[in-house]
């Protein structure tokens, strides 16, 4: 475990945690030598666990023999910088959460029918650009029994920097991967489609027939304009949450998790 001490802003070694974008650290154009950052030691050990690889570690000189000791001791033979909170604030831009910053590489995406395999309960991200939602809602889906995540590819990426602290790691603890295909393909896998927007056609997200379907995709749209109208029209059925005091919606990370917590799979 070789430890780099930094003295300066421009080491190389030290590039990924500054200068990379988020578009570079994904390498679009070799996705197998992508590269995502996790923050802060609890998230980290989380991605340890779930078996995700470290290629780098950041952190502060006091949490070398402190926070951050059991998760040096996990990663093996791979570089740890180090420095001073105020160089390394200087070189991220920003005050490290908690001292520590670990690079990892990105997992081979699953396919979906991987994903689809043996889950139940499933929610379809469509279109959703917000990293702050994007965490909120993986967390809510581990904490209330979604088996598996599927994105479209104009929704933000899991892997993301903010995301991944936002979710408090729950991206490393659900399985996720991209959706190409239309929406109805998920039909092949056995799932009946709830789209969740405000339609005249909507039944409420507590209706009996809901709580009868073994296997339930359940399709969250952007946070300014919803599902598209040729999703909505696809779905199988198309929920509402019932709403009081006159507001008519909430915010999609809101809405996500008393969906999930009402059309969790009954035991």
């Amino acid at each position: 475990m070789p430890v780099i001490e930094l003295h300066d802003l421009n080491h190389p070694g030290a590039a990924v945690f500054s200068r990379l974008t988020e578009s570079q650290l994904r390498s679009r154009v070799d996705p197998e030598k992508g590269i995502f950052i996790a923050e802060s030691p609890k998230v980290i050990r989380v991605a340890l666990q779930a078996g995700y690889v470290p290629t780098a570690l950041l952190c502060e000189k006091k949490h070398i023999n402190g926070d951050a000791a059991d998760i040096i001791s996990q990663c093996g033979d791979i570089p740890v910088f180090t420095g001073e909170r105020q160089l390394l604030a200087g070189l991220t831009g920003y005050t490290l959460t908690r001292g520590v910053l670990c690079a990892m590489r990105r997992p081979i995406p699953k396919s979906v029918s991987e994903i689809c395999e043996g889950s139940h309960r499933i929610v379809v991200i469509d279109g959703v650009v917000d990293t702050t939602n994007i965490g909120a809602i993986f967390r809510s889906a581990a904490a209330l029994g979604i088996d598996a995540v599927l994105l479209t590819r104009n929704s933000c990426d899991p892997l993301n920097r903010r995301a991944i602290r936002v979710s408090m790691g729950s991206v490393f603890l659900v399985p996720w991967t991209w959706l190409d295909d239309p929406l109805t393909s998920l039909h092949d896998f056995g799932f009946r489609t709830a789209a969740m927007a405000l339609t005249s056609k909507s039944i409420p997200l507590d209706a009996l027939v809901l709580k009868t379907i073994s296997r339930l995709a359940i399709i969250m749209g952007t946070e300014g304009d919803g599902l598209p109208q040729e999703t909505i029209s696809a779905a199988d059925y198309v929920v509402r949450i019932p709403m009081s005091h006159d507001v008519d919606s909430l915010n999609v990370a809101a809405a996500a998790a008393v969906a999930f917590w009402e059309l969790r799979q009954l035991k």
